[in-house]
């Protein structure tokens, strides 16, 4: 497995990271879940990305890895690179949503004391709150640092002008933004004009998810044909629709085409497209099983695509 700096930190990153937002919840099989974190470890991916709303339900996900880091891989911690966020809505009241110092600090807690962990090594601001001054929660970002619950801070969804004025400030504290996480992937391109030339004139890492979006980029869903499985037929799935997979068949349909004419699956050639673009530090995928997984990180570490592939990709999708 590669590992790309982050940034200008001393923190280098697995091209391949695993996130577990829809495959750690209560719902999922416990012996499914372990056998990914020791594959993971086997196959290099040393990341574990979660969030204090993971699951479903809201929880469940940090609650699940930190039963089996406490039961199988806790002599692997100095190991694991393990970020949380927090910002989106956990319990009900004043102080259980967004981005105040209040939030983000009681969220951060909890995180902790549920995944038995003393620190967690990148703490996340999951998303910009348009009503918490962005001054407190910076505040609460580096208070988290300084605390040592934290080793680095983090931003999640930031858009660009918020983004730059939140990395002033942590820079003015002396605890830099490490990273910042964003969806990129072929069919949705919207970062290339906004973040990804943010982080890279920040020298400030990238961590991008949806990198398959949601399953469709798998070539699972070509023809139309939804597997009784998919994302697409799960009642809490809040993105992946079956109008959206619909409206994005022709543009699938022609990438497929481009990944067997250059003797690759599609996953292969969508996880390769983006590892080959020098902004981004790492690949966040969200494998459900074994499986899935191995295929994924077998994208890491190949060789450039040919120009004239890179070339095609951009008329099928920009």
């Amino acid at each position: 497995m590669p590992y790309r700096r982050c940034g200008r930190s001393g923190v280098l990153l697995p091209e391949i990271s695993l996130g577990l937002w829809h495959n750690f919840g209560s719902g999922d099989d416990p012996a499914a879940c372990r056998a990914m974190i020791a594959e993971s470890l086997e196959l290099g991916i040393c990341h574990f990305d979660l969030a204090d709303n993971y699951g479903p339900p809201p929880g469940s996900a940090e609650q699940r890895f930190g039963e089996l880091l406490a039961q199988d891989f806790g002599a692997h911690r100095d190991e694991m690179f393990i970020s949380t966020k927090a910002g989106h809505l956990m319990w009900p009241g004043p102080y259980g949503d967004w981005g105040s110092r209040k939030h983000l600090l009681a969220g951060l807690d909890q995180s902790l004391r549920r995944m038995k962990l003393d620190y967690v090594d990148v703490f996340y601001s999951h998303r910009p709150d348009p009503e918490t001054p962005i001054e407190e929660t910076v505040g609460a970002l580096v208070q988290a640092v300084r605390s040592g619950k934290a080793l680095y801070a983090g931003l999640s969804k930031y858009p660009p002008e918020l983004f730059h004025r939140a990395c002033d400030l942590l820079a003015e504290e002396k605890v830099p933004c490490l990273i910042h996480q964003y969806r990129y992937n072929l069919l949705d391109r919207s970062c290339e004009t906004g973040m990804l030339p943010a982080t890279e004139q920040r020298q400030i890492g990238s961590i991008v998810f949806s990198p398959l979006a949601q399953g469709m980029l798998t070539g699972k869903y070509l023809g139309g044909v939804l597997p009784a499985d998919s994302r697409a037929q799960r009642a809490d799935s809040p993105f992946l629709t079956v109008e959206r997979v619909a409206g994005d068949a022709a543009r699938v349909a022609r990438l497929a085409e481009l990944a067997a004419e250059a003797g690759i699956s599609l996953t292969q050639l969508a996880l390769r497209w983006l590892l080959s673009k020098p902004a981004v530090t790492s690949v966040l995928i969200g494998a459900r099983n074994v499986r899935q997984l191995r295929d994924c990180a077998a994208a890491a570490g190949q060789e450039a695509l040919p120009d004239d592939l890179l070339t095609a990709l951009d008329l099928a999708t920009a």
